[in-house]
């Protein structure tokens, strides 16, 4: 399956601002029914045969955050404007997303980087750029689709 990120709107059936229980009843609705994960806990994630990982994030009734983790396996790709951004390397992620938009590496965490403007971030534990056969450097490990203001603090609404 693809999966198109589309800031600030949301991811698939995920649309930023909904509520609790239409965020619960579209996660489900990715879930693969002929392959349920052990893993699975509703209302929080989801994790599909190829080990792509869909989590939410509720405030105050609304979804604010989608995050996604990075499959083990090539059935689910997840894109945002045609970026691959588990399916490329790390580096490259960030090369293509700087003709986009702006993206800079997270204070906090100089191996992942943020872009500010679209609500996006992503983590990978440390930089493998040069190491393309340690995957957990070498590429994203997950991204962070957020609302507007989700870094600003607590939900206003």
């Amino acid at each position: 399956m693809h999966f198109e990120l589309a800031p600030p709107i949301g991811v698939g059936p995920l649309q930023i601002g909904m509520s609790r229980q239409a965020a619960n009843s579209a996660l489900d609705s990715l879930r693969e029914p002929a392959a349920l994960s052990p893993s699975d806990q509703g209302g929080q994630h989801i994790f599909r045969p190829s080990g792509l990982m869909i989590s939410i994030g509720c405030v105050r009734d609304r979804l604010e955050a989608v995050e996604l983790g990075r499959p083990s396996g090539p059935s689910d790709v997840v894109f945002f404007r045609g970026i691959d951004v588990f399916g490329l390397p790390a580096r490259e992620v960030v090369t293509r997303m700087s003709e986009l938009t702006a993206i800079v590496a997270d204070d906090e965490d100089p191996a992942s980087f943020v872009a500010p403007e679209l609500l996006l971030s992503f983590w990978r534990p440390f930089d493998g750029d040069d190491q393309p056969d340690d995957e957990q450097g070498y590429y994203f490990n997950s991204v962070l689709l957020a609302r507007p203001g989700y870094y600003d603090g607590p939900s206003q609404g």
